[in-house]
C-alpha cells in the first residue's frame, strides 16, 4: 500500500487520548512488557482498574533485549504492505506518545530523530539495496539513494570504499529499556497496580468467557483479560487450543560496545548487509542481531557472537578497539505470518496483544491505542482488522467485546 493507500486508512486512525465511556472494564493484563504496559497505562488514564502481572520485573524480557528502532521504512519487505499501514501509523503516533510519556513519568525516553542510514559495502550489496530501494519507493516511503560519498559525509567512520546507502529520514530510534521504565511508571501514577515477579499460571475460562486469572497470588477476577506475553504467551494456561495464539520464541543474540559519549563512532542507526548498529547517548553501540529458531535457550554462543561482531566491523572498522560492554539474549514473538495479532482471541473477555516480531517497540503506540479502543468502545479500528488473531482460525470477522 502506497501512501495514499495509507492516507485513506486514515479515516480510522486511533486516537491516543480515550474518551471515557459510562462502563469502565476491570481488566487484567498478563505481561508488563511495553505492549502491556503501554496498554495498562492507556485503560488506567480512561479510568479503569487495571492490574498488570508479570512473571518477573516490568519492562524486561523482549523490550529490554531490543535496540529501539522505529523503522517502519527500511524494514518494510514484500508481502508486507498491509503491516506498513500499521507501522507508518504507529510511526506518526511516536512524537507526541513519547512527549506525553516523558511528562506522566518524568522520565526521558531518549526518542531520537536523527534519520536511519542503510550501507551497502559492495557492489553486489548494492544491487541488494537498489531492489529493497526500489520496492520501498514504490510504496511511496521517503528515502533517498546516497553515494558513498555522501554516506560518509553523513558517517565519517564508516569503512572507505562502501558501495552506496540509503538514508531513510523518518525512521528513527528510542531508548528501549527507558522506554519500559517510564511505562511502569506512567501506568503506576495512571492508577494501575503493576505486581511483578508473579506469574500468572492460568486464564481462567467460566462458560466460554475470560472471568480472571489465576497465579501465584490466587485467583483474581476481571472483566477483561489482556494476553500480553510476547513469547511466553503460549505458557499461560486455561485457554483452549483453538484460541491460543500463534506465536513462538524467536532468539536473538545481541552485544553492546562502548564508545566515548562525547566523540561517538555513529550518530545515526545504521544497517549493514549483516548487522544493524544502534548508538546511544551514554556511548553504548547495540549491535544486532542473530535470528535463530531455538525455542527458549538463553545461551550466548562463540558463532553468534562473530557473526554480529564480524558483520559490524565489516561496515565500521574501528570498533575493534571499543570494550564490550555487555552481551545478551532476547526472545522475540513470532507468529505464523510475522505480524503481530491485536485483539479478540476467539473467547469473550480476551483480548490478545502478542506476536510483534521485530516491531514491538515500534509498534506499542497504536497497539496501546487499538486495544484501549476496542475494550473501552466494543469494536476493533478498521486499521487493525487484518491482524486480529481470528484470523488463523474458521472465523476471520472479529467478534465485538462485551462490555
Amino acid at each position: 500500500m502506497n501512501l495514499a493507500g495509507h492516507a485513506r486508512w486514515r479515516e480510522s486512525v486511533i486516537s491516543a487520548n480515550f474518551v471515557a465511556p459510562q462502563h469502565r472494564p476491570k481488566t487484567i493484563v498478563v505481561g508488563a512488557g511495553v505492549i502491556g504496559l503501554g496498554i495498562a497505562w492507556r485503560l488506567a488514564q480512561a479510568g479503569c482498574t487495571v492490574t498488570v502481572y508479570d512473571r518477573g520485573e516490568a519492562g524486561r524480557g523482549a523490550s529490554w533485549a531490543a535496540a529501539g528502532m522505529l523503522a517502519a521504512a527500511v524494514e518494510t519487505e514484500p508481502g508486507e504492505e498491509t503491516l506498513l499501514s500499521l507501522t507508518l501509523e504507529s510511526q506518526r503516533l511516536w512524537p507526541d506518545f513519547a512527549r506525553e510519556l516523558e511528562a506522566a513519568s518524568g522520565i526521558a525516553i531518549e526518542y531520537r530523530s536523527e534519520g536511519t542510514l542503510v550501507v551497502a559495502l559492495n557492489r553486489d550489496d548494492a544491487a541488494q539495496l537498489r531492489h529493497s530501494y526500489d520496492f520501498q519507493k514504490g510504496l511511496g516511503l521517503d528515502l533517498e539513494w546516497l553515494s558513498a560519498a555522501e554516506a560518509r559525509q553523513r558517517e565519517p567512520h564508516l569503512k572507505p570504499g562502501i558501495a552506496a546507502a540509503v538514508w531513510s529520514p523518518r525512521d528513527h530510534q528510542v531508548e528501549n529499556r527507558l522506554l519500559g521504565r517510564a511505562l511502569a511508571v506512567a501506568a503506576r501514577r495512571a492508577g494501575a497496580e503493576l505486581i511483578e515477579h508473579c506469574a500468572v499460571h492460568e486464564i481462567i475460562v467460566t462458560g466460554g468467557r475470560a472471568t480472571g486469572v489465576e497465579g501465584a497470588r490466587g485467583r483474581d477476577e476481571a472483566d477483561i483479560v489482556v494476553l500480553a506475553a510476547g513469547a511466553w504467551s503460549r505458557e499461560v494456561g486455561g485457554i483452549p487450543p483453538a484460541s491460543l495464539p500463534a506465536v513462538r520464541p524467536i532468539k536473538g543474540q545481541m552485544l553492546a560496545l562502548q564508545m566515548d559519549p562525547a566523540a561517538p563512532l555513529l550518530r545515526h542507526v545504521v544497517w549493514l548487509p549483516r548487522a544493524y548498529l544502534a548508538p546511544r547517548l551514554d556511548g553504548r553501540l547495540i549491535i544486532g542481531a542473530t535470528v535463530e529458531e531455538r525455542g527458549f535457550d538463553a545461551r550466548l554462543t562463540a558463532g553468534g557472537l562473530l557473526a554480529l561482531l564480524d558483520g559490524a566491523w565489516r561496515g565500521l572498522p574501528a570498533i575493534e578497539e571499543l570494550p564490550v560492554a555487555e552481551t545478551w539474549v532476547g526472545f522475540r514473538p513470532g507468529s505464523r505470518d510475522d505480524a503481530p495479532l491485536i485483539g479478540p482471541a476467539g473467547i469473550d473477555g480476551l483480548v490478545i496483544a502478542t506476536g510483534h516480531h521485530r516491531n514491538g517497540i515500534l509498534l506499542t503506540p497504536v497497539t496501546a491505542a487499538v486495544v484501549g479502543t476496542y475494550i473501552l468502545g466494543g469494536k476493533l479500528p478498521e486499521l487493525a482488522r487484518p491482524f486480529s488473531p481470528e484470523r488463523f482460525s474458521r472465523s476471520a470477522r472479529p467478534r465485538e467485546a462485551v462490555q
